[in-house]
């Protein structure tokens, strides 16, 4: 298994845990559950998206019978999208404590850095997937 597929599902797991614990914390102290972007967010782009891309980098390529497109494009991915999600939810999370227009625009910046790390995930895979066969 490639070391970024292994980062990816790593973080996942990773980001399951913190998501529970924030999730208990929530439920025992009220006053954070202006906190539940960053709870839903930690779930679905943490948890789920990481756990996906893991899987989907390992899996897919060898269902059809070929080679990954680019492990540099997967290792890139993990990167982005990992430091898309920690700052969009650091800068959300400062934002609701400290309303300075910089902690939104930061979360906003942080989200377009998620995003084009989906972008990454489906070229790269639509590119492995629909490769054609060498002949």
């Amino acid at each position: 298994m490639d070391k970024f597929v292994k980062n990816f599902i790593g973080a996942s797991i990773f980001y399951l845990v913190l998501s529970a614990v924030l999730g208990t914390l929530m439920l025992a102290y009220p006053q954070l559950m202006n906190l539940k972007f960053v709870h839903s967010h930690l779930n679905m782009l943490g948890w789920v998206s990481m756990m996906i891309y893991g899987v989907g980098y390992h899996i897919l390529p060898r269902f059809v019978g070929k080679k990954l497109k680019s492990n540099l494009l997967g290792e890139i991915q993990f990167y982005l999208a990992n430091a898309g999600l920690v700052g969009m939810l650091v800068f959300y999370s400062a934002a609701q404590y400290n309303p300075e227009p910089v902690y939104k625009t930061l979360t906003v910046v942080s989200g377009i850095a998620e995003a084009v790390s989906v972008v990454i995930f489906f070229y790269n895979m639509i590119a492995t997937l629909y490769a054609e066969d060498a002949a």
